[in-house]
């Protein structure tokens, strides 16, 4: 499993909606991307995507943008990843033929890889790395005399 730019671009910006969701304001695709340092274009299509995946809404209007659709604390970062990635990439591929006696136990570790993956990816919440976030952000803070 591989942190694509794809996935990585997505939760930035769901990040950065994350950390607006109590106060409800809305963010435009050209703020996210000048925050984020993210192509417009490319967060156009992300956007949509993570909109029709359900995690997102968008408001149309002068103060209009993205929201997140549900609260952070109930969006995994397994669904963010397999919003963006597609199903398959969740879900194992199965070959129908076993092939010989170690082809099977190579897919066998790998599946298993695959699942403690998605298990840690289901741990974790968007508010989880919104947290973290501002942990560092306080360490980063911090000087000495």
């Amino acid at each position: 499993m591989e942190l694509s730019n794809k996935s990585e671009y997505a939760l930035l910006a769901l990040l950065e909606l994350a950390s607006r969701y109590s106060s409800g304001e809305s963010l435009q695709i050209r703020q996210m991307a000048v925050l984020q340092d993210i192509p417009n274009r490319y967060l156009e299509q992300l956007l949509a995507t993570l909109r029709r995946g359900g995690l997102i809404k968008s408001i149309r209007g002068a103060k209009g943008g993205y929201v997140l659709a549900r609260d952070p604390r109930k969006i995994t970062l397994l669904e963010i990843w397999s919003c963006i990635e597609g199903v398959e990439a969740v879900v194992p591929h199965v070959d129908k033929t076993p092939g010989t006696l170690e082809n099977q136990l190579i897919h066998e570790i790998w599946q298993e890889a695959r699942q403690a993956a998605n298990a840690v990816l289901q741990k974790y919440t968007l508010q989880d790395l919104c947290e973290r976030r501002g942990k560092k952000q306080q360490k980063q803070l911090m000087y000495y005399i």
